[in-house]
């Protein structure tokens, strides 16, 4: 089982992108993704719509009351990718660098269909979460897109 939840929105052509690179960087080891669209397994994680409005979320799957979201998802996600810590910490010893961060998220995330494009269908990710609570990559459900 991974050890990280990541809720992305699957209609969002950036967000998709992103999901696509962790996986391919991940594997599946680490993190496991949901995409906000999918209501019935966000309510097994106690995660409504109105929760998704804020930014992709971060959810610890060994405590999942734990999270993080928006750029503290985003940040957290960095600090858990191999080589990655060095970076987000450097990132956060930087004067402003957290102020201007959390900023530059929100305008993007408010306008992230206006400025990158919004999907015709939720893209659904390799390494996503099923009924049995944890799909690889053959655990694709039928109407996952293929890459």
């Amino acid at each position: 089982m991974a050890a990280y939840y990541v809720i992305y929105d699957g209609n969002c052509n950036l967000c998709v992108n992103l999901v696509k690179v962790l996986e391919q960087v991940d594997r599946g080891d680490r993190f496991q993704y949901v995409p906000m669209q999918d209501t019935e397994t966000l309510g097994r994680f106690g995660i409504t719509p109105q929760d998704c409005e804020m930014g992709m979320i971060l959810l610890d799957g060994q405590q999942p009351s734990r999270r993080w979201q928006g750029s503290d998802a985003a940040e957290e996600i960095g600090r858990l990718l191999p080589g990655g810590s060095p970076f987000v910490q450097a990132y956060r010893a930087l004067p402003g660098a957290k102020w201007v961060g959390d900023r530059v998220y929100a305008q993007v995330r408010d306008r992230r269909y206006e400025i990158f494009g919004r999907r015709d269908q939720t893209y659904h990710a390799a390494y996503g979460v099923c009924d049995t609570g944890t799909c690889g990559p053959t655990g694709r459900t039928a109407d996952a897109e293929s890459r």
